[in-house]
């Protein structure tokens, strides 16, 4: 029977390993002292296995990665320090359990090999994500085997599945396993971080830091995903696979540090496991609260909303355009405009198609049209797949008259969409999306799509919409 020893949250910053920061790392103090205090407290349980959550490996859209290798390696070559080598045995009895087991499971995982790397340009070495946490609990407690996983952008409820798919597997095993999620909090937090400035970034972290303190993994596994995209962070789906690893188990967290030096967010927290709690099983109370939601979301649609899911979902079971329905509002049949579809899934873009002015008759074809491209020919995605239907969020923006202004100050990310545009080259972009904050981010990313390089002479028009979702 093998046993849950606990569960870590480490951040990765390389500039705390010593030989990095030489010094810089300073301004990390709190972090250096309690990311050690982490590695004693994993030396004092004497784990056989280690098993790892990093946001640094190969990183895919529909399924975790896992490294299959039997020696894992890699080091700090790309911070400089190339002699700072590292080489960990891979508990591939476990490993290839979790990929059979969590296949049954319907969640795909892509096994990490040379000949796969190879196929996918990924690489086989270990990311930073995980060898600053390893750096330092190697300093104290080297007798372990490692399984190193690189979380997917899948859905929050299949991460949580994944955790207590991990927990099933170590708990019908012969091995004693600590926990960790490699992960920094906001990297928004101030505009000398990598990212500008957003305030997601301190609303983030104080609800994350406080969750932790109050054990609320409950809390942690529902957590709004668009304000973690917003606030820039890289750890939230490594926390909501340690939640799911300790479903079913009271525990007792400490957080041992939070700081904001160079305008990311580091905490350092250890779990420990008290014992079994059925009362705490949070897994179906999880899919039930999804499913409410989505019902909800649903239910309270308006007749734009409506029309642009319906629409799609017509085409994708009958492979065809449907009529438009008779029971329209005038706005929506005598109208002409230009229109843009959004679908998202699980918090994340999955498609989006739109016109800047009408090609259709009515705002009502014109939406039922963007509906259908936005589901079925957006080249930035496969086309949505009937199964998927129930799990998409819609959104539509109807495009008010664009004007031409003459500086980017008179622009305003929250108000304004953008057109910029040279010749025949266009590219726009919506007003209000998460994650961006600032009228240069919104320019750049739409010069961009528009394939116009900075440096070029190009024109800037702004444009109001009416947003329904």
């Amino acid at each position: 029977m093998g046993k849950l020893l606990g569960a870590y949250l480490f951040p990765h910053p390389p500039i705390i390993v010593e030989e990095i920061g030489r010094g810089e790392g300073r301004r990390a103090e709190n972090t250096i002292v309690g990311v050690k205090k982490l590695a004693k407290d994993i030396k004092s349980k004497k784990p056989t296995t280690i098993i790892i959550i990093t946001p640094h490996g190969p990183v895919f859209s529909d399924a975790l990665a896992i490294s299959c290798e039997e020696r894992l390696k890699g080091s700090f070559k790309d911070f400089g320090r190339e002699d700072l080598k590292f080489n960990f045995r891979n508990n591939r009895e476990l490993v290839n359990k979790i990929i059979r087991n969590a296949g049954k499971e319907g969640i795909a995982i892509a096994p990490i090999d040379k000949d796969f790397a190879l196929g996918f340009n990924v690489k086989t070495e270990i990311d930073h994500g995980t060898l600053v946490p390893l750096y330092f609990v190697n300093k104290e407690y080297e007798d372990y085997k490692l399984i190193h996983i690189t979380y997917g952008l899948i859905s929050p409820l299949e991460l949580y599945r994944f955790g207590t798919i991990l927990q099933e597997i170590v708990l019908n095993s012969k091995e004693e396993v600590v926990f960790i999620a490699s992960g920094d909090l906001s990297h928004r937090l101030s505009n000398e971080g990598p990212y500008s400035y957003s305030p997601d970034g301190k609303v983030f972290d104080r609800k994350i830091v406080e969750y932790l303190r109050n054990n609320d993994f409950e809390s942690i596994a529902s957590f709004d995903i668009n304000l973690g995209e917003s606030a820039g962070e890289c750890g939230l789906r490594s926390l909501i696979i340690m939640a799911g690893f300790l479903d079913g188990f009271e525990v007792e967290t400490e957080v041992y540090s939070y700081e904001g030096p160079f305008g990311v967010g580091y905490c350092t927290a250890k779990v420990d496991i008290k014992g079994r709690d059925e009362n705490r099983k949070l897994y179906n109370k999880l899919k039930d609260k999804e499913r409410n939601r989505l019902k909800s979301i649903r239910e309270n649609e308006d007749e734009y909303v409506s029309l642009a899911r319906k629409s799609l979902e017509y085409y994708i079971k009958n492979k065809k355009r449907m009529k438009i329905p008779d029971n329209l509002s005038k706005d929506l049949t005598d109208k002409r405009a230009g229109v843009f579809v959004s679908i998202k899934k699980d918090g994340k873009l999955r498609g989006c198609i739109g016109t800047i002015e009408p090609v259709q008759s009515s705002i009502a074809e014109e939406i039922i049209e963007n509906a259908i491209s936005a589901g079925a020919r957006d080249p930035r995605f496969p086309a949505v797949r009937e199964e998927e239907l129930k799990d998409l969020v819609y959104s539509v923006d109807i495009l008010k008259e664009a004007e031409e202004v003459d500086s980017i100050d008179q622009l305003d990310v929250k108000k304004y969409g953008v057109i910029v545009s040279r010749g025949y080259r266009k590219g726009l972009l919506l007003p209000n999306l998460e994650g961006i904050t600032t009228p240069e981010e919104q320019v750049k990313i739409a010069l961009q799509k528009a394939g116009i390089d900075e440096k070029e002479d190009y024109t800037i028009e702004r444009f109001e919409v009416e947003r329904h979702s």
